[in-house]
C-alpha cells in the first residue's frame, strides 16, 4: 500500500501499460492508432460541470487533487490513448505577475493588460518556475501516480506569441490587432518579452519533466492572424528554441520526452514546423491530411485534425469522417484528435464514438497491411 506521500514524489511511477501513443509520437508501429482530445477534460462532461461547479477557475488550477481528478474523469468513461494534465496557459502571465481573472461568459480576462513597452518593466523576468508553479508540477506528479500505468501524462504550455496576445489583448480578440500593433510598432520590445517567455517555458516543461510528464505540447493558438512573414520573425524562432533548449537539457538528463507543437491555422508554416526539433505536428480542420503528409516529407508525426463540430453528426457519420480521415493520413506516425478543443454543448456519447471508430477502422486497416 502506497503512502500518501509517496504519491507526490516524482518517482517509482507505475509502470506503463498502452504506450501506443508514445510509439506514435516517434514514428513506430502501434497496435492501432492512438487517440485522444484537446480539452478531454472539459465542460462537455457533466462530471466536469459537477466537480467545478461554484469554484473559482484559476483555484482550480492551483490544487494538485482537484486537476488529477479533472484530468482523470474523461479516462474513466473514455478510452483514450493519452491523458493531458488538467491546467491553462495562462498560468505562466500569472507566475509573471500579471492578474488574471476567468470571467464567466467572457473567458480570461486582464484587468490591466500591457500597453506599451514600459509596462515590461512590471513583469517579473526572472520566474522561480519551481515556486510560482509548483503547483502544476505537484498535480503532474500526483496524477502518473493516480493514472496507475493505464496511458502516458501529457504536459503543455502556450507558445510565447498566444501568450503575448493574451498579455497585451487582455483577454480573446478575433483579430489580435493591439497585439499585432506591438510586432509592427515596437519589434525590439516585442522580441523582448517573446524571449522572456521563452526563457520561462522551457523551465516550465523541465519541471514538467521532472514531475512525470511523458509528452509535451506547446500550444501556438493564435498562429493564424500572423501572415508568414511575421510567423517567421515573431513565432517559429522561439518554437524552435523551446524545442531545441528542452531536447538538449532533456539529453543531459539522458530524458527524451516527444515534443508536440500546434500551430493553429498556421498551415502556411507546415513545413517549417517539420523542421522544428519537434516529434509531431498538430494540425486543425483547414488542413488535407494527404498533403500534410507531402508536406511534412515523413519528418514527423502527424496529430489531429477532425472538425470538432463533426462531433455534431449522427455516429454513423462520424464514423465515416473519422474512416476517411485515418486512410488519409495512414496508420503510421499518426495521432488522431480534433483540429481544435471540445466545445461545451457537445455530446460525451459522440465523443465515445469517435474513438471507438478510430481504434475500429484503425485495427481494421492494420490487419490489412
Amino acid at each position: 500500500i502506497m503512502d500518501k506521500d509517496d504519491l507526490i514524489l516524482p518517482k517509482d511511477f507505475p509502470k506503463l501499460k498502452n504506450d501506443a501513443f508514445l510509439l506514435a509520437c516517434r514514428g513506430q508501429e502501434t497496435p492501432h492508432v492512438p487517440v485522444w482530445c484537446m480539452r478531454q477534460a472539459g465542460r462537455y462532461l457533466p462530471e466536469f460541470r459537477e466537480s467545478r461547479a461554484g469554484k473559482d477557475f484559476f483555484a482550480t488550477c492551483r490544487s494538485p487533487a482537484a486537476c488529477c481528478e479533472l484530468t482523470l474523469q474523461p479516462l474513466r468513461r473514455f478510452p483514450f490513448d493519452a491523458a493531458i494534465i488538467f491546467s491553462d496557459i495562462l498560468v505562466i502571465p500569472q507566475a509573471m505577475g500579471m492578474d488574471v481573472q476567468m470571467v464567466a461568459g467572457k473567458g480570461p480576462t486582464f484587468p490591466e493588460p500591457l500597453k506599451e513597452p514600459e509596462d515590461l518593466l512590471l513583469l517579473q523576468s526572472k520566474v522561480d518556475v519551481n515556486k510560482e508553479l509548483d503547483y502544476v508540477f505537484k498535480a503532474i506528479t500526483l496524477t502518473r501516480h493516480k493514472l496507475e500505468g493505464k496511458v502516458p501524462l501529457i504536459g503543455f504550455t502556450g507558445a510565447p506569441w498566444t501568450l503575448m496576445t493574451y498579455m497585451i489583448e487582455g483577454g480573446g480578440s478575433t483579430t489580435q490587432s493591439k497585439a499585432k500593433r506591438w510586432l509592427y510598432r515596437h519589434p525590439e520590445a516585442s522580441h523582448q518579452l517573446l524571449k522572456m517567455l521563452t526563457d520561462i517555458i522551457v523551465e516550465y516543461l523541465l519541471g514538467q519533466v521532472a514531475a512525470g510528464a511523458q509528452a509535451l505540447q506547446v500550444f501556438e493558438s493564435h498562429a493564424g492572424c500572423l501572415g508568414p512573414v511575421e510567423f517567421q520573425e515573431f513565432s517559429l524562432p522561439y518554437l524552435r528554441d523551446i524545442a531545441r533548449k528542452v531536447k538538449d537539457q532533456l539529453k543531459e538528463s539522458g530524458l527524451d520526452v516527444p515534443l508536440i507543437v500546434f500551430a493553429k491555422d498556421g498551415h502556411y508554416g507546415l513545413e517549417d514546423l517539420s523542421q522544428s526539433h519537434y516529434e509531431v505536428v498538430g494540425l486543425d480542420w483547414t488542413v488535407d491530411p494527404r498533403s500534410a503528409r507531402e508536406r511534412t516529407g515523413g519528418k514527423v508525426s502527424l496529430q489531429g485534425n477532425m472538425d470538432p463540430c463533426a462531433l455534431y453528426a449522427p455516429k454513423e457519420r462520424i464514423s465515416e469522417i473519422v474512416k476517411k480521415m485515418l486512410e488519409g493520413f495512414g496508420t503510421r506516425g499518426y495521432i488522431a484528435n480534433l483540429g481544435h478543443g471540445l466545445y461545451p454543448d457537445m455530446d460525451p456519447e459522440n465523443v465515445g464514438a469517435f474513438v471507438e471508430a478510430v481504434h475500429t477502422h484503425s485495427r481494421h486497416l492494420l490487419n490489412l497491411k
